[in-house]
């Protein structure tokens, strides 16, 4: 079973040119295309709309990046990339 996208969800890319990268969820369209950032190459101010099932879900969710999004409607780029990591380096990649 396939988690659901929800702001603050790590993914994985699957297609396009940042394939095998990780990313934040910071919005979603539709139940299709959801809005995802990393904090360095894609910043949280300019999102790349990706279709859903061009991602891996992981089953983290960011409780830090979630919280400041649902509060303020923002996230700084450093939160992002720190959520990236500790969840990279907890999966031992």
């Amino acid at each position: 079973m396939r988690p659901e996208p929800e702001i603050g969800r790590l993914v994985r890319i699957l297609r396009g040119k940042d394939r095998g990268g990780h990313a934040v969820i910071v919005g979603i369209v539709d139940e299709r295309f959801v809005l995802i950032a990393d904090g360095d190459g894609r910043k949280f101010d300019r999102p790349k709309k990706k279709n859903v099932l061009h991602l891996e879900f992981h089953p983290a969710v960011s409780s830090e990046v979630a919280e400041s999004i649902k509060l303020t409607g923002r996230v700084t780029n450093a939160k992002l990339r720190y959520a990236i990591q500790k969840y990279i380096e907890r999966k031992g990649e």
